[in-house]
């Protein structure tokens, strides 16, 4: 296994920042030789997750700071996303039923289902006062 490269960026919790975050992440990818389809997935895996934490952990408070770490080797990539919100609570989450969803034409609901459909694994975790959500790809 080669080497990891990480990279960081730090940005407020608005959606005004999403496209930047996007361009980071899809840049940073595509330099260790991931498709083009592997960097949507984890694109737009990253704007949901940046969306709930900016909805919900942060209330839409704009002063708050999401930090973004990625983390890049020949056989994955990684993308951890740390705030200092509301706790989420992991366990209360319900699998969504997506064609009652798409029947109701409901709106909103399905991030967490796409992110976990999206990436190969994803993990929670609540320490030191942050939430932390761990989002991988692997290359192959």
């Amino acid at each position: 296994m080669d080497s990891l490269t990480t990279y960081h960026l730090t940005i407020p919790a608005t959606t005004l920042r999403l496209a930047e975050v996007r361009s980071f992440v899809e840049k940073h990818g595509k330099e260790h030789g991931y498709s083009a389809e592997q960097m949507h997935d984890v694109r737009l895996a990253v704007d949901e997750a940046l969306t709930n934490i900016i909805k919900h952990a942060y209330e839409k408070d704009s002063t708050k700071k999401i930090d973004i770490e990625l983390e890049i080797n020949s056989e994955k990539l990684c993308v951890t996303l740390a705030d200092t919100g509301k706790a989420f609570k992991v366990r209360a989450l319900k699998q969504p039923n997506v064609l009652e969803y798409a029947r109701q034409k409901k709106r909103g609901g399905m991030g967490l289902y796409l992110i976990h459909t999206l990436m190969d694994s994803v993990d929670y975790y609540r320490k030191e006062g942050k939430n932390e959500i761990r989002m991988c790809k692997n290359r192959g």
